[in-house]
């Protein structure tokens, strides 16, 4: 099986891209980020507060998660009902930053996202990939660019999906999630040391998926 990780701040493109490389190359594609936004959704629909891990923690029983492929594409089940929309919401967006802080929910999430990757090729991409959930991935690659352009790409993703958001509140909620994610105690987001870094500042999206399709030829 080979599996590839792709780590990187928020807004940097890592899913989208993930996605297109996993439809081009035959892989499966692991949203882990969607897992951890998932359980983010949970606390807070149970009205608890993402900030306060006796929150989180308690309600970590109740969450019953399920990764399914319909049609081709991811679909998140919490407790059986499809969450694939409700978990792109900003305040889901940063309610999973906070819920990924806790050790307890790394934990929950860990076996998953690793028995994948041993029963398939896989993409997986997220923080802590190259890290600690695959840190014997066979490609590892840091996706990034500068923060500005990360908000300004976001901010034309959530507007074109009709949300009412302005360049100044996603670059404001960016910059506390990029504090947020390489801050924290346990798994924070940075490049592994074999990680091939790939900035994409001055690139289109066929582009940054062209490097990216031809670092992971190149290397499998």
């Amino acid at each position: 099986m080979i599996s590839v990780a792709i780590d990187g701040p928020s807004g940097a493109g890592k899913s989208t891209l993930a996605k297109r490389l996993a439809e081009e190359l035959g892989y499966i594609y692991v949203d882990t980020g969607a897992l951890y936004r998932s359980i983010g959704l949970a606390v807070l629909r149970a009205g608890g507060d993402t900030t306060i891990s006796e929150d989180v923690i308690k309600e970590l029983p109740n969450i019953n998660l399920d990764l399914q492929y319909i049609d081709g594409e991811q679909r998140m089940l919490l407790n059986g009902e499809d969450i694939s929309a409700a978990i792109r919401e900003n305040r889901v967006s940063m309610a999973a930053s906070q819920v990924s802080a806790y050790p307890e929910v790394r934990e929950f999430l860990t076996d998953t996202q690793r028995n994948l990757a041993k029963k398939s090729n896989v993409i997986m991409d997220g923080r802590d990939i190259g890290t600690v959930i695959l840190p014997n991935a066979d490609i590892k690659i840091y996706l990034t660019a500068e923060i500005e352009i990360r908000a300004q790409r976001r901010t034309k993703e959530l507007l074109e999906k009709g949300a009412e958001i302005t360049f100044e509140k996603v670059l404001e909620d960016i910059r506390e999630r990029d504090y947020n994610d390489s801050h924290r105690k346990v798994a924070p987001l940075k490049k592994a040391d074999d990680a091939i870094c790939v900035n994409t500042n001055n690139d289109d999206f066929e582009q940054s998926f062209q490097k990216l399709y031809n670092i992971i030829k190149e290397n499998s």
